[in-house]
């Protein structure tokens, strides 16, 4: 907590999976006083792990979620005027500082799980640098991950930041590769089988073990999980396991039944939400597809969707490391040693991947007219910058010098991608508002 009485503090926190930053260090923070100067916002890339850190920090603590521990996240807010610590998605702070623009009454921002580099976390994080030194010398910042490549945040964030790096308790997790056999299809063609049948083909062989402990299969999306519960549930093998999925669209009731351990062995499977912040005790197995559903630029439809693409080593190691929370463990990863020797070392920052329009919109509503002057950690590629600039003219967005115009502000209340709020819009003002609502789903 030194690092912290010091004026204008930043701080960059690296430290393992499953060493308690996400559960810790704001806890530690409001012990510190930081709670008595104003709210604690704990930022998180995911709804489920912003509400689920919040529920099982309020139970540490001893309060009532909602009270001095809550979360706000799209749809559900448990936040009240006694609130010290506040869990919050990436995306949450971004409005907020659109709607909020000093953050009058935060004493600090934290960042976690920060290597996931979204464009929400990059944006906010620069903006809050500024508000640090600007009109809020007092706030707080700190940013924490386990695989974070730390010598260009630490450049970014300015000779005063302080870099403390900590040890977490990790058992020893066996990696065992199991590259899928080429099968025939009927037609002459041979191919891998499905992802799913190779899950629960591996799912199978780990069972057989003593010490297996309850088994959690990483999956690219909710088809995929679905296909593979409904392999695995009720086979005679799974020796009467429960099987759970878990996603960040799930209700929250089922969300709490799969991460919640009971009295019956578990296979839980999930897409990347349970690659980080969340701890799923029991968990001594991983079963590792080695995919996940990423959003990128989709120039047929003009706007982000989502790509099936292939971890990266940072991705394979978060979700390895879930095996060794409590004891030692297994992962096995269905493809081969010399792909993973191919693998990236880190994901690609969001900014270099999906429509900058949302951005841009959102920094001219900060008084950043011209986004290229924005502080950017990673910068985007100039004619994807272009491109964005250029969309928000078309829509009546911005003036000629990148200020918002009265139809760009009324954008901004909408948490939809640029084209979409603008529809609805135009809709209303014809009186298509409802039939609008439907075609923007």
């Amino acid at each position: 907590m030194e690092a912290l009485r010091v004026p204008s503090p930043r701080i960059l926190l690296k430290a393992p999976t499953g060493s308690g930053k996400s559960t810790g260090v704001p806890p530690m923070m409001d012990d510190a006083g930081l709670g008595d100067r104003g709210l604690i916002v704990v930022v998180q890339p995911r709804r489920m792990a912003a509400r689920l850190l919040a529920r099982h920090v309020a139970r540490l603590r001893g309060v009532e979620l909602g009270k001095e521990v809550g979360y706000a996240v799209r749809f559900e807010r448990y936040i009240s005027s006694r609130t010290r610590i506040a869990y919050v998605t990436d995306g949450m702070l971004e409005r907020w500082l659109t709607e909020w623009t000093s953050l009058e009454g935060v004493s600090a921002v934290v960042f976690d799980e920060f290597h996931e580099r979204s464009l929400s976390g990059d944006l906010s994080l620069g903006r809050v640098l500024d508000l640090q030194e600007g009109p809020r010398r007092d706030l707080a910042v700190v940013v924490m991950s386990a695989t974070l490549e730390i010598s260009g945040l630490r450049e970014y964030m300015g000779g005063s930041c302080r870099v403390l790096e900590a040890q977490g308790r990790q058992y020893p997790v066996e990696v065992v590769y199991r590259a899928p056999r080429l099968v025939s299809d009927g037609r002459g063609r041979v191919a891998p089988p499905p992802i799913w049948e190779q899950a629960a083909y591996v799912v199978r062989e780990a069972v057989r073990e003593d010490d297996c402990g309850d088994v959690l299969v990483f999956m690219p999306g909710v088809y995929e999980i679905r296909k593979t519960v409904e392999l695995l549930a009720g086979k005679p093998w799974m020796s009467g396991r429960d099987v759970f999925p878990l996603y960040g669209s799930l209700a929250p009731e089922q969300q709490n039944c799969a991460v919640e351990r009971g009295d019956i062995p578990r296979v839980i499977v999930s897409t990347n939400v349970a690659e980080t912040s969340l701890t799923i005790e029991g968990v001594r197995t991983v079963v590792d597809s080695g995919l996940v559903r990423r959003s990128g630029w989709d120039p047929y439809r003009g706007m982000d969707t989502l790509h099936l693409v292939k971890i990266s080593k940072a991705s394979a190691a978060q979700r390895a490391g879930r095996a060794g929370r409590v004891a030692p463990g297994r992962c096995f990863r269905l493809w081969s040693e010399a792909e993973q020797a191919r693998k990236e070392d880190f994901d690609p920052p969001e900014c270099f991947r999906v429509d900058l329009a949302g951005a841009v919109l959102n920094l001219a509503a900060w008084g950043v007219t011209v986004p290229e002057n924005f502080r950017w950690l990673d910068v985007p590629a100039p004619l994807v910058m272009q491109r964005a600039v250029n969309l928000l003219a078309a829509l009546g967005a911005t003036e000629e010098d990148g200020s918002l115009t009265g139809t760009g502000k009324r954008m901004t209340a909408f948490p939809l991608p640029p084209r979409l709020a603008c529809l609805l819009l135009r809709a209303r003002e014809h009186g298509y508002g409802a039939l609008a609502g439907c075609v923007a789903s």
